[in-house]
């Protein structure tokens, strides 16, 4: 991030406003005694020089909170991240709180509410943001942390993720080893950066095997269960049908079972399904999911220790970590069947 700007004190704001410390001090701790119009014109300029009250003391505060925020509702992947970040948390002594903000604007107001509620720093989990909402941030000098994230501003962020081009590699190398040449891929948003590097690892297996894509067998949604099933819909009613799919989530894969299963199609008989991400999902399908395990809840841990790292003012080596994937075969996978 660039450096940050000079934060703006009580006495900035009390001197453009022509009145006292203590006057400041009351308007912001909402004491009655300060007239409606001192009042007004205290709180408009505090909000043009972007104040931000000073974070407490840690020997007043103890360790503090660290935020994880997701953009969507919590499911079997976001689990194993938090499970990871409250693990690295207890170890800190450091408190997690965990919210959703959906579609909410992220603004200077926005930053400066999580300072004001004693946070250390912020965790970000698959977030889309605007090059603004790190500024924001970097203004209230509350460190971020990105986990996965569907979009990298141009402003240099902290980031962790996991090698997701070597696991869709390594998912259609397994596919293509077992015979499978109509494969096809059912990921998540095209501009998301996870996905993007999955699916160019897909891509870059079947160039090296020489095995087309064929057309319409590669679909962009969301990595949710029922773009799963809506995506598995699409290239199972192909004229060329796949006889393998390698899915974005563990998610859209099991979105892609149920389209199978309304087809008439056996899985690992009739059709290969590998998934991304081996949450608990994968390990309880019928029949168990093969997939690539990203590693969800070290990522957590990763996140969480590099903020409070952040948050102590130390810099850290890289601003982007990649933690190492792997193929995990159970069921769902077979050669490809004999009369295709």
């Amino acid at each position: 991030m660039p450096p940050s700007p000079r934060r703006a004190t009580l006495a900035t704001v009390a001197a453009s406003a022509g009145v006292s410390v203590a006057t400041v001090s009351k308007v912001l701790n909402g004491r009655s005694d300060v007239s409606p119009a001192t009042r007004s014109l205290v709180q408009s300029l505090l909000q043009q020089h972007d104040y931000v009250a000073p974070a407490p003391r840690r020997e007043q505060a103890g360790l503090g909170i660290v935020e994880v925020q997701f953009d969507t509702d919590l499911n079997a992947y976001s689990t194993e991240i938090i499970q990871g970040a409250v693990e690295a948390g207890a170890e800190a002594g450091v408190g997690i709180v965990v919210s959703i903000r959906g579609g909410q604007a992220r603004t200077t107001a926005w930053a400066r509410g999580l300072v004001a509620a004693g946070r250390r720093a912020l965790i970000a989990v698959t977030s889309e943001l605007t090059a603004g909402q790190p500024a924001a941030l970097n203004r209230a000098r509350l460190p971020l942390v990105l986990i996965d994230p569907l979009n990298l501003p141009r402003t240099r962020v902290t980031s962790i993720g996991s090698t997701n081009f070597a696991g869709g590699l390594a998912a259609t190398q397994h596919l293509l080893s077992l015979g499978h040449r109509r494969i096809a891929y059912v990921g998540g948003p095209a501009t998301a950066a996870c996905n993007q590097a999955r699916l160019h690892g897909y891509r870059a297996a079947m160039e090296a095997e020489g095995a087309p894509v064929l057309p319409g067998y590669v679909r962009s949604s969301h990595f949710h269960y029922q773009d799963g099933v809506e995506g598995g819909a699409a290239v199972l009613d192909l004229p060329h049908a796949p006889t393998a799919i390698f899915a974005g989530s563990d998610e859209m894969a099991v979105g892609i079972m149920e389209a199978a299963r309304e087809r008439g199609l056996r899985i690992p008989e009739d059709l290969s399904i590998v998934g991304f991400d081996d949450t608990q999902i994968a390990k309880v399908t019928s029949p168990p999911l093969t997939t690539i395990r990203q590693p969800l809840r070290e990522m957590g841990q990763a996140a969480l220790r590099t903020a409070l790292r952040l948050a102590e003012g130390e810099r850290v080596d890289s601003h982007h970590v990649e933690l190492a994937t792997e193929l995990v075969v159970r069921g769902s996978t077979a050669p490809v069947p004999h009369r295709l």
